[in-house]
């Protein structure tokens, strides 16, 4: 189990107490706020990883693979084509999460689910390690039943790990068979 504490919003000031006391995988929404803070950070601790967990822009994608170890919201083909496009440019190849619309919410990223198994294809044929499917349930309702959904997807798809969960909704996300939980507010507010 892979948790990722949501760092976005948060100072460095805030972030190296967490660091100090051994966390290790950190997640920022926004490239730029993460350009501006992290690189000093990872120089004074490299095991760190950051992970990209905000929607991704195909014009962030340089920036992206430069600076994420992972990238949480792959939701489209374009944005597939431009990340191994930078990927390989600047010989580094971030793992990627398969984002799922599982709510099937207009407002929300991620591919529809009738998509999900191109799209993985299309990971696996290119040279970014598919880390697994990521998805977020509509706020407002019981999440159990959404994770569940992603689940079976990845099952279908044989897709072995999953981002899903956050502060509110995390332990539902673990018994549902998440790999991989995104917690802020829990950790940084407790």
């Amino acid at each position: 189990m892979e948790l990722v504490a949501v760092s976005k919003g948060r100072p460095a000031e805030e972030i190296e107490p967490l660091i100090a006391a051994g966390q290790r995988d950190f997640g920022e929404s926004r490239v730029q706020e993460a350009i501006a803070k992290w690189p000093a950070l990872l120089a004074r601790y490299p095991d760190v990883r950051l992970h990209g967990i905000g929607r991704l822009q195909s014009n962030k994608a340089a920036e992206a693979v430069r600076l994420f170890d992972s990238i949480h919201a792959l939701d489209r083909r374009s944005l597939l084509d431009a990340l191994v496009k930078e990927a390989e440019k600047a010989g580094r190849f971030p793992s990627v999460y398969v984002q799922v619309n599982i709510g099937e919410e207009e407002q929300k990223g991620g591919c529809a689910m009738g998509e999900v198994g191109a799209l993985v294809d299309a990971v696996r044929a290119s040279p970014l390690p598919l880390a697994g499917l990521m998805g977020i349930p509509p706020l407002g309702l019981e999440p159990s039943p959404f994770f569940a959904l992603l689940s079976k997807l990845a099952r279908r798809h044989d897709v072995m790990g999953l981002s899903m969960g956050m502060s509110a909704d995390y332990k539902d996300a673990v018994i549902l068979g998440a790999t991989a939980v995104r917690v802020g507010t829990a950790l940084f507010e407790d």
